[in-house]
């Protein structure tokens, strides 16, 4: 059974958002009327209050994501917003903050690059803040990613060394900035030499310049290996970061930003003997800073957050808010 709309409003019966009609570049993102999705029992449906913009969603529309996706597809990993419809014993009701992320959102249905979204409500996670909605939508894929990834993917302990491979993207940031608040040293990786000082900001305490290899400089500064490893950056370079790990020490895969999913003729003997190989896909899961790059207003702008995520210029989380 449905709970009415907060306030005692039904929802209309179309909404805005942006749909990616076919895999390709910017001109894929479409804003159209679309219907308003119906929920189905089990499931929640919110009224989004801003999403953030992610590198995965960029694949998505260019056809190159790992995940099964088909077209016309509406976008978006994770939102913010209120419960617009919620079953009656769920314990979620009408009007509740909730955030939602993850477990296929935007690829094997549709997503939050929308005025309405219908996620299963096992992965909806209730919340009450002040904030304003731009700083709770830069929160929940890039913490959650980087929590779970440390976690569950590494077992990261306080006074352990830590090397961040893609640093300066969301999940990164918000890893080193984690890892040193639990009590970690970090070592965190970008392409572009006058970046290091962003690391440096979120609290990196060694930023490395990747050339496609960096174990030597790992090694020159921890000889006998880092701890653990989060590799971001994908298979292109694993064996590299591989080679950083100290015997017994882990390696977490949880990205692919350079693309690259699969290693082909992969064999389990170029793991180096005693490190261990784990990965994090992602699961729902204040005093840290929240890296937050820019601020976009409407579905108009999410063409231009999409290519400031794409350009790679700007670190930090791009968030989009649906103003009323």
């Amino acid at each position: 059974m449905s709970q009415p709309t907060a306030g005692g409003d039904p929802a209309p019966a179309t909404m805005r958002a942006v749909v990616v009609t076919r895999p390709g570049g910017l001109d894929a993102l479409e804003i159209k009327d679309v219907p308003v999705p119906v929920r189905k029992p089990g499931w929640v449906r919110i009224r989004v209050k801003a999403f953030g913009v992610n590198e995965s969603e960029v694949t998505t529309r260019k056809g190159e994501s790992d995940a099964v996706v088909t077209y016309p597809r509406i976008p978006g990993i994770e939102g913010v917003g209120v419960i617009d419809q919620a079953d009656e014993e769920g314990g979620l009701r009408p009007g509740q903050q909730v955030a939602t992320m993850m477990g296929g959102m935007g690829r094997s249905y549709d997503g939050a690059y929308a005025q309405y979204v219908s996620v299963p409500a096992a992965q909806v996670i209730p919340f009450e803040t002040g904030l304003p909605w731009d700083v709770v939508g830069a929160l929940p894929e890039m913490f959650q990613t980087a929590y779970g990834s440390l976690t569950t993917g590494l077992d990261l302990k306080p006074g352990q060394t830590l090397l961040i491979r893609g640093g300066t993207s969301t999940v990164g940031l918000s890893a080193a900035t984690l890892a040193k608040d639990l009590g970690a040293t970090v070592l965190s990786t970008t392409r572009s030499r006058r970046r290091a000082g962003e690391l440096r900001t979120a609290g990196v305490d060694h930023p490395l310049v990747d050339n496609g290899t960096i174990a030597d400089q790992v090694r020159e500064l921890m000889p006998e290996g880092v701890d653990a490893a989060l590799e971001l950056v994908g298979c292109s370079v694993l064996a590299d970061t591989l080679r950083t790990v100290r015997r017994h020490g882990t390696v977490c895969f949880t990205g692919a930003l350079a693309g690259q999913w699969t290693i082909p003729d992969f064999t389990p003997f170029m793991i180096p003997g005693g490190v261990r190989l784990t990965s994090y896909g992602g699961q729902a899961a204040g005093r840290l800073n929240v890296p937050v790059a820019k601020v976009y207003h409407g579905l108009e702008q999410v063409r231009d957050a999409q290519a400031d995520v794409e350009s790679g210029t700007t670190p930090g989380k791009h968030v989009v808010v649906l103003d009323d």
